[in-house]
């Protein structure tokens, strides 16, 4: 476990997963969404494609996304390992709920320096309608990702519960 992608839908735990094994393992962290969000207004980081290419060319990482589009396929061509936070609704939409509202009600600067609104609530990009409305496409796209055969040589390990991610991360 070199090159590793944490993947799930939002909300799932991904960086959370993902910092735990980086710490355990001594692999540098990267989060999407930082690498993403370029500055305020979320703004989109117009170098995301160079950004990325550069940390996977790079012999150990973690990163905690299925990846944007535009660099999908690379990330999943360089890892070693994806680690599937495969949880159901009722795991997630509590999660995101929490956060969301937490980040809301305490102004918490995010990616690029912005904030999540009380107004982003209403907006289909808002964590919780994305986290809802993404979550059975993501749920099929990895594992149709995980099963295609250009990336057949990627170990997969799927957490259907988060008891399973804290006991496999408990005996790393």
């Amino acid at each position: 476990m070199k090159r590793i992608l944490v993947v799930g839908v939002t909300g799932a735990g991904k960086s959370t997963l993902a910092r735990a094994v980086a710490a355990r393992l001594d692999v540098p962290f990267h989060e999407m969404d930082a690498l993403y969000f370029a500055g305020p207004g979320w703004a989109v980081n117009d170098k995301l494609a160079e950004v990325v290419s550069r940390i996977a060319a790079g012999p150990r990482w973690i990163i905690d996304s299925i990846g944007c589009p535009e660099v999908r396929d690379l990330l999943w061509e360089q890892a070693d390992t994806v680690l599937w936070l495969d949880y159901g609704k009722r795991v997630v939409l509590p999660r995101v709920l929490r956060r969301s509202l937490r980040r809301t009600l305490t102004r918490e600067r995010v990616f690029g320096g912005n904030r999540e609104t009380w107004a982003g609530w209403f907006s289909r990009e808002h964590p919780v309608w994305w986290s809802w409305s993404q979550h059975a496409g993501r749920s099929e796209e990895i594992a149709r990702r995980t099963s295609d055969p250009r990336f057949a040589p990627l170990e997969t390990v799927r957490f259907a519960h988060p008891d399973d991610a804290s006991a496999w991360l408990a005996a790393l």
